[in-house]
């Protein structure tokens, strides 16, 4: 079996493939500098939210857990001490 030569591309074939692909390269470097600031953005606002969602949480499993420690003494039988409201104040 004889080897054939490669086929000549046209110059100007080549340079039509070398300007798509410098710019494809272009296009994404500038598509993800938009997007990554964008993303920044976001990051920030959710670190944001993220404090007064957890601040929240934190608040509700407090009440959560005097409520449950109430239920638990009232079932056992246990006293509650006297300086119970002290330690777990009722938050509004």
């Amino acid at each position: 079996m004889a080897s054939q030569a490669p086929v000549r591309v046209s110059p100007l074939i080549k340079a039509g493939r070398w300007s798509a692909l410098l710019v494809g390269v272009l296009y994404g470097s500038k598509h993800y500098n938009t997007l990554s600031k964008r993303e920044v953005e976001l990051r920030e606002i959710e670190a944001k939210q993220k404090v007064v969602r957890d601040a929240q949480l934190a608040k509700e499993r407090a009440v959560q857990n005097r409520e449950q420690m109430l239920y638990l003494a009232k079932e056992t039988g246990t006293p509650v001490p006297a300086d119970f409201d002290k330690q777990y104040p009722v938050s509004s």
